[in-house]
């Protein structure tokens, strides 16, 4: 009946059921959850506010193909995200620009002057070279004190341990400017779906060759079946029946309050590094420019059970995900399973990073398949 099962229907799975079926593969998706767009959902408020279920997703690329593609499913908001950190009392720009250090250390600095000034912070700091940990990425990049100020305590926050205890390649997503840039991307295409993810993600699944299971359990259905093809997009450990070992995720307590005042902070997210238990808060309304006398904010609280939100880059979890990953290749191998995303990868994936993994993935299977017909 199905030529394909996709395992889940955030953007990774229904991408690749949207592929599958314009080529003709008739599709059925089934998503534990009873909504569909994964962590990227999102919802109307009370207050007329557009909430992201699962804390702030902002859209962000450089990549047209991804673009493109999402482009025919939404039109978006023009949004450029901008962070402030709330450090030693006061708000200040976030990721660390010219401005930052002008704020911090309360000198007057040129933007040429940026760079020097970054490698004299360095200089008087200790790390490992190569580096070894999360810390020696940081250090090295902006010095001990600013590592101290807007990283140490934040880290230890959001994933629970230790930053030396963390990969290297936590690091890897932080930016840092030499500049005045305010913004927290700097991708050529950045936006807000103007009616929300959830209604972008519908209509990417919305086609005659797609069929929609909500709040089925995949395991519990899955020897009903036999397709040729099956898309899994779910924890990886899950699908092996946690043969090496559970792999680490971190989630989150997201905690909404309705305030009685038009807004409650200049921009629409403040990271916490050192002060209270919550690592940031958000304000939704500044995202689609939302009107309402009221205002809507979100309170994150990282914590250690719940929905798996993100994937915990310790040595011991690497080491089980290469296991796992040599027993998705035995199966990839076979034509009949992809693994895709950050949940079925064990792997950190932006929004565009997850469609571009699909859109890759299952043009490949389907240039194999025509060879092989």
């Amino acid at each position: 009946m199905f030529d394909a099962i996709v395992v889940g229907a955030g953007l990774s799975g229904s991408t690749a059921a949207r592929i599958l079926a314009e080529a003709g593969y008739k599709v059925l998706v089934i998503e534990r959850q009873k909504h569909v767009a994964g962590h990227c959902h999102d919802y109307k408020d009370n207050n007329g506010i557009t909430v992201h279920t699962y804390g702030p997703h902002i859209f962000h690329t450089n990549n047209r193909k991804v673009w493109e593609f999402v482009c025919r499913f939404t039109e978006f908001y023009f949004y450029q995200h901008r962070v402030l950190s709330y450090v030693e009392g006061r708000f200040v720009p976030f990721p660390i620009n010219r401005d930052t250090l002008v704020e911090i250390f309360g000198i007057n600095i040129a933007t040429y002057e940026v760079e020097e000034f970054l490698e004299k912070e360095v200089k008087k700091s200790k790390f490992n070279v190569p580096p070894r940990n999360f810390r020696d990425v940081v250090v090295s990049q902006v010095g001990e004190r600013l590592y101290e100020l807007f990283f140490k305590n934040y880290t230890k926050k959001q994933w629970g341990r230790e930053p030396e205890e963390l990969a290297p390649d936590v690091a890897r997503r932080i930016p840092v400017r030499t500049n005045r840039d305010g913004r927290y991307f700097s991708d050529k295409y950045q936006g807000i779906p103007a009616e929300g993810y959830t209604k972008m993600v519908e209509k990417i699944l919305n086609h005659p060759n797609i069929v929609l299971m909500l709040g089925i359990d995949y395991f519990e259905v899955r020897d009903l079946f036999k397709p040729k093809l099956t898309v899994y997009t779910g924890e990886l450990d899950k699908f092996f029946d946690y043969v090496y070992g559970k792999l680490e995720y971190r989630s989150l307590k997201l905690e909404l309050r309705t305030l009685e005042q038009e807004f409650y902070q200049p921009v629409s997210v403040v990271n916490y590094p050192n002060d209270y238990d919550w690592t940031r808060v958000t304000e939704y309304k500044h995202f689609l420019n939302e009107k309402s006398e009221r205002t809507t904010i979100c309170y994150e609280y990282p914590i250690e059970e719940g929905e798996p939100f993100y994937v915990v880059m310790t040595q011991d979890n690497l080491v089980k995900r290469e296991k796992y990953l040599k027993e998705v290749e035995k199966l990839e191998k076979t034509g009949e399973f992809l693994f895709i995303g950050r949940l079925a990868e064990y792997k950190y994936y932006n929004m565009d990073q997850a469609i571009e993994a699909a859109l890759e993935k299952i043009t490949k299977y389907l240039t194999n398949s025509l060879r092989s017909d």
